[in-house]
């Protein structure tokens, strides 16, 4: 099974749900900005994912900024709730599949949790070769 925690507005969450929906698999399709988001559930997927809150944290096209949240004193439980009353806070998309969990930006980083890959040639949001028409990863 797939999960996708995902963005509908954003490209790389857009591109990062077509490479797995190319490559075959019917991922479970988390919209959490209208789900929202619950304590466990992101110390969950930080602690799988190798990741903090501050890491996690979106810091462009987000209130990060307006709310403080990068200033050096600011805590990871603070951003912590900000992201549970803001879900935009949190980096997207977030992907969990028997391999793993990874924060997919850039969108390639999926394929390292994909058995199988969508037919090559393949480009992300930017137009940029991902995979070639030898279904192999392009270097970048």
């Amino acid at each position: 099974m797939i999960v996708i925690h995902h963005n509908p507005e954003c490209g790389t969450s857009r591109n990062v749900l077509s490479v797995i929906q190319q490559a075959g698999y019917e991922p479970v399709i988390i919209d959490y900005q209208q789900q929202g988001w619950t304590k466990p559930q992101l110390l969950g997927l930080f602690a799988a994912a190798d990741l903090t809150p501050k890491t996690a944290l979106r810091v462009t096209k987000s209130p990060a900024k307006e709310l403080g949240l990068l200033e050096d004193n600011v805590s990871d439980e603070q951003i912590l709730a900000a992201m549970l009353q803001y879900p935009i806070l949190v980096n997207r998309p977030i992907v969990c599949t028997p391999k793993g969990v990874k924060l997919c930006r850039p969108s390639e980083a999926v394929l390292d949790l994909l058995d199988k890959w969508p037919k090559g040639p393949f480009s992300k949001e930017d137009g940029e070769l991902i995979i070639d028409s030898h279904n192999q990863r392009v270097s970048t």
